[in-house]
């Protein structure tokens, strides 16, 4: 793949990934509510730490490692009852001293930290995003490395902004959106968004169990 490609294409692929709803999706949506416009680049930041930890482990030679059933099958448990457990905790949160009015764009610094946390929770729940990395994104960065350093940083600025810009849009949404939203719109709003984690949660588990039984 011609270097200067590197860019443009793996904003594309990743931007048909991001736009698959997922966790990452509802959790950015939820916390939109409570956090406003920052939520998005919070999560991502989250996001994109793993990200670059998950790269430097593919590297170094472990991609084998993220597509062993025994491994996804540990992911998607363990995962999956994470997720599980936000959405139940989340369900209960919403009903809990909601007040749409009182959301204030600008949390205290430690809900930045928490958001942050949310990103890089949701990304390793998700055994799927394993599989995409240690397939489609192992490819590129075969492709990517044969320009050294300066292949790899064209590459995943591409796959980053796809998912910073998406996200950042997401959040913007949800925020302006919430001006218009009465109390009890908001609270079902937070409660669909914690049903649809948990959901995934569920479903992430009875994924784990599969890969286990194709083991």
């Amino acid at each position: 793949m011609n270097p200067w490609l590197l860019f443009p294409t793996s904003f594309v692929v990743a931007l048909s990934g991001a736009l698959m709803p997922g966790p990452v999706l509802a959790v950015t949506v939820r916390e939109s509510t409570r956090n406003g416009l920052k939520t998005g680049p919070l999560v991502i930041l989250g996001h994109g730490i793993l990200e670059i930890c998950l790269i430097a482990a593919l590297l170094f030679g472990f991609s084998a490692v993220f597509r062993d059933p025994l491994f996804l099958t540990g992911v998607g448990i363990l995962g999956g009852a994470v997720l599980l457990g936000m959405g139940i905790f989340g369900w209960f949160r919403s009903g809990v001293g909601m007040n749409l009015n009182a959301a204030s764009v600008d949390g205290p610094s430690s809900s930045d930290i928490k958001i942050v946390r949310a990103g890089i929770i949701t990304s390793l729940s998700n055994p799927y995003w394993f599989i995409w990395w240690a397939t489609i994104g192992m490819a590129y960065l075969g492709q990517a490395w044969k320009y050294g350093w300066a292949g790899l940083t064209s590459f995943y600025s591409g796959h980053i902004m796809a998912d910073l810009l998406w996200y950042s849009l997401i959040s913007a949404a949800v925020a302006g959106g919430r001006k218009f939203l009465k109390p009890g719109v908001h609270r079902w709003v937070l409660r669909f968004c914690s049903l649809f984690i948990a959901g995934l949660g569920i479903w992430f588990i009875h994924s784990g169990m599969g890969f286990w039984l194709q083991k």
